[in-house]
C-alpha cells in the first residue's frame, strides 16, 4: 500500500480508504449496506492487512449508527488508524441542530466522540457548505476544537473551489488552521472538479479525498447497455450522484474492459487505479458490502496503469471545458497552458 501526505500536512494516508456508509442498515442507508459489527470487523481485518490506515464516516450515515458499528469493530486497533467523520446534516429536530454554527459543529462532534467511543478525532469534516453561518465562525470553531485536543485536524466536503478558496482567505487573516483537506466525488464519469476543485488543491496544497469513485457502481463493469439494473445494486433504490449520461458511461465502459482484460484484473480495479494516478489525490474512499467485493477493489492499489492508458481513459471520459476555461485556452492559452500535473 502506498502512503501520501494528505495535503500540506504531515498526516501520512493510505492511497485507498475504507468508507463506512454500508455499516449500520437504518433507515435509506439500507441500500448501501447492512454491515453489523462481526462483519464489520472482517472489514477491518481486511483493510488493515491490505494496509489501509484511514477509515471514513459520518455522524448522518444511518443517523449514528455507522459510528457506532465502526467504534466497536474496531475496538483497541482504534489508536492505529486514522479516524475520519464529519459532521452538517440535521439529526434532530429543532433550531441549531444543523449546520457549520459554532454551537452545532461543537455538539455535533462531542455526539460523535461518544458514539465513536474515542477521545478524538483524527480528521474533522464539515459535511457541506453552509451559507448561512460566517465562514470566520466555523473555522474558528473548527480550530478551537484542535486546540481542545477533541480533533487533531479539519477538512471540508462538497465545497465550490471558490468557497474553498474563500475559506483558506479567511483562515489566513485570522490567523487560524485552514482545511487541510477536502472531500470531493471524483471519477471517469464525473470529472468536474477537476476544472476548480483540483485545481485548488493542487495551488493551495489542500489534499483530495475522493467519494464514490465506481460512481455508486455504474463503473463496476455490471451496467451494460440495453439491460436492467442489476438486481443486487443500489440504484434500484437510489439514484446516481450527478447527471449520468448513458452513452459515455457505456463508452468509458467499453475501454475499461479492454484495459481490464489486457492486465487480467477487473473493471473496479481499473477505474479505481485511474482515479489514483489524477494529480492531487491523496487517498480514494473505497467501500463494500462482502469480502469478495472489498478485496478486489484494495488489489487496484497493487499495479499501477501505465501512462498510455491514463492517456487512453482520460480521452474517452473527456467532457467540455466550461467557461471561462474554453476562452482562456483559445484565447489566450500562450499564458494559460494545459494544466498537466504529474505526481
Amino acid at each position: 500500500m502506498e502512503y501520501r501526505l494528505l495535503g500540506a500536512s504531515g498526516l501520512e494516508v493510505s492511497v485507498l480508504s475504507f468508507g463506512t456508509m454500508t455499516m449500520g442498515g437504518e433507515g435509506r442507508f439500507a441500500a448501501m449496506g447492512t454491515v453489523q459489527v462481526e462483519e464489520a470487523r472482517r472489514q477491518i481485518d481486511i483493510c488493515l492487512e491490505a494496509g489501509v490506515n484511514v477509515f471514513d464516516t459520518a455522524d448522518m450515515y444511518s443517523f449514528g449508527k455507522s459510528e457506532e458499528v465502526l467504534s466497536q469493530a474496531l475496538g483497541a486497533r482504534r489508536k492505529d488508524i486514522v479516524l475520519a467523520t464529519k459532521c452538517f446534516v440535521r439529526m434532530e429536530p429543532g433550531p441549531n441542530r444543523a449546520g457549520l454554527s459554532r454551537t452545532h459543529i461543537v455538539e455535533a462532534c462531542e455526539a460523535s466522540l461518544r458514539r465513536l467511543r474515542t477521545d478524538y478525532i483524527d480528521l474533522y469534516q464539515a459535511h457541506n457548505f453552509d451559507a448561512i453561518t460566517p465562514l470566520d465562525e466555523t473555522l474558528r470553531a473548527f480550530d478551537d476544537l484542535i486546540r481542545d485536543g477533541k480533533i487533531r485536524y479539519f477538512g471540508c466536503s462538497n465545497y465550490s473551489g471558490w468557497q474553498l478558496m474563500k475559506a483558506h482567505s479567511i483562515a489566513d487573516r485570522l490567523g487560524v488552521r485552514r482545511y487541510i483537506s477536502q472531500q470531493i466525488n471524483y471519477s471517469l464519469i464525473a470529472r468536474e472538479a477537476e476544472h476548480d476543485l483540483v485545481q485548488v488543491g493542487l495551488d493551495q496544497r489542500t489534499g483530495i479525498m475522493v467519494w464514490s469513485p465506481l460512481q455508486f457502481g455504474l463503473l463496476s463493469g455490471k451496467f451494460r447497455r440495453g439491460a436492467a439494473k442489476p438486481a443486487e445494486s443500489r440504484l434500484n433504490t437510489v439514484d446516481a450522484p450527478g447527471n449520468i449520461d448513458q452513452d459515455r458511461l457505456h463508452r468509458i465502459v467499453d475501454v475499461l474492459e479492454e484495459i481490464a482484460a489486457q492486465r487480467g484484473v477487473s473493471v473496479p480495479q481499473v477505474a479505481l487505479n485511474w482515479v489514483t494516478r489524477k494529480p492531487g489525490v491523496d487517498t480514494v474512499v473505497i467501500g463494500a458490502r462482502t469480502e469478495q467485493q472489498l478485496r478486489d477493489n484494495l488489489a487496484a492499489a497493487t499495479w499501477t496503469l501505465t501512462d498510455a492508458e491514463v492517456e487512453r481513459l482520460d480521452e474517452v471520459s473527456a467532457i467540455p471545458l466550461p467557461y471561462p476555461y474554453w476562452h482562456q485556452q483559445k484565447f489566450a492559452s500562450e499564458r494559460n497552458p494545459p494544466a498537466k500535473h504529474v505526481r
